[in-house]
């Protein structure tokens, strides 16, 4: 393939799923990293969206800092850094192929039950019972498992998330505060592995930084124009499809 088409692809693909990634604050990782794994190699996909991820966080923050919910933030985060030295330090046991199955399987589950339930009420949201929410806070240290493990705890984070925080401005501020803390964890435990960021992962980065800045704007755009329920729908719709991503990754293997 020539150069030229293969980073128009990778482009393409920064472009679309740092656009969903404007409207929900999270998945655009999940999603493009199939597609680049295939364009550019993983040495390169990982720590480049892991930077991406980082960089449109910090510009959703710095845009919607008076929506972030503290508390929430601050739960998550105790939360999963729980979770993540048990992580890192199980990396060489925990059977890695079968636990992301699993958690492909929940993702697309809480997807499908998520959307079905937005479906069938007829309100936008609904309260979560704090019986409901305690059990549902169990998801985020073992997120945080996941994370410092395989770096793929995300997703138990979001499930938590999307219960906990109804108001969609709310839910997206929230969760990008605790990307822009996350990611410098994750490549600095990468970095502590023998994988430093690279001049090459630099350059790739670099080329993907306009693509991204255009979906990070027009995602903006439309977050503010989808009413709560269309949005409701879209963050389960992204689950769904993550977890078909992370699917295709494990039979790709």
């Amino acid at each position: 393939m020539p150069e030229y088409v293969r980073y128009g692809l990778v482009i393409l693909v920064v472009f679309l799923t740092h656009f969903q990634n404007s409207i929900t604050g999270f998945g655009s990782a999940a999603l493009a990293l199939p597609f680049l794994v295939v364009l550019i190699g993983m040495g390169l996909s990982v720590p480049t969206l892991l930077i991406l991820g980082w960089l449109i966080a910090v510009l959703i923050v710095a845009q919607s800092w008076r929506q972030i919910v503290w508390a929430e933030y601050a739960k998550i985060m105790i939360l999963t850094l729980i979770g993540m030295p048990i992580g890192v330090k199980a990396a060489g046991v925990l059977p890695e192929h079968y636990l992301k199955w699993a958690l492909a399987i929940f993702m697309v589950a809480v997807g499908i039950h998520g959307l079905v339930k937005q479906y069938a009420k007829s309100k936008a949201t609904a309260e979560i019972s704090p019986a409901k929410k305690r059990m549902l806070s169990g998801f985020v240290p073992v997120g945080g498992i996941m994370q410092g493990a395989f770096g793929t705890g995300g997703p138990l984070i979001v499930v938590y998330a999307t219960q906990a925080l109804a108001e969609k401005s709310a839910f997206r501020a929230t969760l990008c505060l605790v990307w822009v803390t996350l990611n410098p964890v994750v490549l600095g435990m990468r970095w502590a592995a023998g994988k430093p960021v690279g001049m090459d992962v630099l350059q790739v980065v670099g080329i993907c930084l306009l693509p991204m800045a255009l979906g990070l704007a027009l995602g903006s755009i439309a977050h503010h124009r989808l009413n709560e329920k269309m949005f409701r729908r879209v963050v389960y719709a992204v689950l769904i499809l993550s977890g078909f991503m992370l699917v295709w990754s494990l039979i790709r293997k």
